[in-house]
């Protein structure tokens, strides 16, 4: 990958969303098959942890935690999970504060262009080079829209995504609407 500030040096990169670490009442919102918030946090830490090896890079695309408190938040979650991990804000990432977490980056993956967001967009940049598009927020409500998809955990069995695992999905979808054709 390569892109200022993004150096992976042939690591492994991930992608995931909406994880809503502490959020209770998305259980209910999302018919998620846990019991409890404690159970929820737990598997979703060790679902990540089961894929996912310490020197890797992880992108978090919002809604990580609704937690407010930054510590408790590293304390509880981040410095338990595996990884280098990078946040974009979402809609409840109070939590970060002033920390500098951008809503959108654009990257290079193995030669690949990607936006990430939070949130789906209709067109991004180069979308009509037929770059990709990776977002969350929706749970799972919005479907692929050419070579753009969610990888919020509700559309991914609760764990992160490889980036093979991106290639895999984008080889299904269809080309960008607006790919211009030489």
């Amino acid at each position: 990958m390569k892109k200022k500030g993004y150096n992976t040096n042939d690591q492994n990169v991930w992608f995931t969303s909406d994880e809503h670490y502490g959020h209770k009442n998305i259980i209910d919102f999302c018919n998620r098959p846990f019991d409890s918030v404690h159970e929820m946090n737990k598997l979703l830490m060790e679902y990540h942890n089961s894929v996912v090896g310490p020197k890797d890079i992880v992108f978090h695309l919002g809604d990580f935690s609704l937690v407010n408190d930054t510590e408790k938040v590293y304390r509880d979650y981040i410095d338990r999970l595996n990884g280098i991990h990078y946040f974009l804000r979402g809609s409840h990432d109070k939590w970060l504060k002033d920390k500098n977490a951008p809503y959108v980056i654009e990257m290079v993956v193995n030669g690949q262009h990607i936006v990430i967001s939070h949130y789906a967009m209709r067109t991004w940049p180069r979308s009509h080079w037929n770059t990709w598009h990776l977002f969350g927020h929706s749970h799972g409500g919005v479907p692929p829209y050419g070579k753009s998809f969610d990888v919020g955990v509700d559309c991914t069995d609760y764990f992160p995504l490889d980036f093979q695992g991106v290639c895999d999905k984008m080889a299904s979808l269809d080309d960008n609407f607006n790919l211009v054709r030489k």
